[in-house]
Order: C-alpha cells, then structure tokens, then sequence
C-alpha cells in the first residue's frame, strides 16, 4: 500500500457514523448499487476480509463495499468518510476479538417476524466478500476437503443469481427445520475456525 493510502485509511478515526447510521446510509444509498445494502451484509463482509485467505488493501474492498470512489478516503467532514471511518473500525473490532477473544465474537443479526434470528443478510454479505476471490477460497470450497463443513453454516442461508438455495433444496422435515433455525449459532465458531485454517498461508503471502 502506497503511504498516502495507509495515511488515509489510518486517518479515518476523525468522523465516524454509529452503527445506527451507517445502516440508514446503506439502505439511503441502494440506488448507487454498494455490494451490502444493509449493517448485517456489512458485518458478514467485513468479517469474510478479517478471516478469509487474502489481505487486501482497504481501498479495494471498501470502495466496492460502500460505492465510493477512492478519493473519498482523502476527504475528511462528508458522509462517505464517516461511513469509511464506521467499517474500519467494525473491521478493527472484529480483528481485535477473534484475535484475542474469540468466543465474544457476535456477528450482527436482525430477527424475523416471528422473533427468530436471521442469519441470511449476515451470511449473503459474507458469501459477497467471497466472489471477487473465489480462487483463493477454492480449498474450502472443495466439498473433498474435510474443512469445506466451515463454510456451510454460512453457505446454507445463500442463494444464487436466480434466488436458488445455493446449496441446493432443503430436505423437507422438522429435523431439517430446526437445524434452520439455529445453524447461525455455529457461524462464530466457523468464521474464527476459518480465520485459523487461512492464517499460515494468508501471512506467508503478505511476507
């Protein structure tokens, strides 16, 4: 990364939206077509860069992220530094509890109507982080692969381009149901799992 790039992303502590804002922003700015549209797509995002395979420099996936351009992050005072500022330190706080915590870590659910959570706009943000790198996810992707389990309770609640189940239809049953219903209580173990099994490679690039 180019100084001036570290200096901006580094600098983005100035003005910052609360989680409030940042996802009245996001919904206010659907129209700009931002990869998340909503703070818990924001939050599986952001938790696919901290865990995944690859770093990547902040401007290549916040930009993509927030529809912004990258001399956004030269600007203190707008709107679109402060929701900059906002995912950086979301992506700090994650960083900082797996590394030290993990068992605190808690990703950004809603709830249904009927009071159950869902899990999906969390998983579908970080199945979004994925795409523009699905090489470099491919081992977990390889159903051969004993950790490809990592990712199904994320891949379970996703869809595909023409709103199809990603991992095919679900089998019909109260069973099949209720492990529905509370898969996402195993998505902190899986992304802080994740974020082990990619560790040695991940840091091997970035030397």
């Amino acid at each position: 990364m180019s100084r001036r790039r570290h200096s901006a992303s580094s600098s983005t502590t100035a003005a910052t939206m609360s989680l409030a804002e940042l996802d009245r922003w996001l919904q206010d700015r659907a129209e700009r077509r931002p990869v998340v549209i909503s703070l818990p797509m924001l939050d599986g995002y952001v938790a696919a860069i901290v865990a995944g395979p690859v770093s990547i420099s902040p401007l290549d996936w916040i930009c993509p992220l927030l529809a912004i351009d990258a001399d956004a992050f030269n600007h203190g005072g707008t709107a679109e530094f402060a929701a900059i500022s906002a995912v950086v330190q979301r992506h700090n706080a994650i960083s900082n509890t797996l590394s030290t915590n993990p068992k605190q870590f808690e990703p950004i659910h809603p709830r249904k109507p009927n009071g159950d959570v869902d899990a999906r706009p969390w998983c579908r943000g970080f199945h979004a982080a994925m795409q523009p790198r699905l090489p470099a996810w491919a081992p977990l992707l390889d159903t051969r692969n004993i950790n490809h389990g990592l990712l199904l309770p994320i891949l379970l609640h996703c869809v595909d381009d023409q709103g199809r189940p990603l991992l095919g239809p679900a089998r019909k049953g109260r069973e099949t149901k209720e492990f529905l219903r509370n898969a996402y209580t195993d998505i902190p173990a899986v992304v802080e799992a994740m974020r082990q099994y990619w560790m040695p490679t991940r840091y091997a690039r970035t030397g």
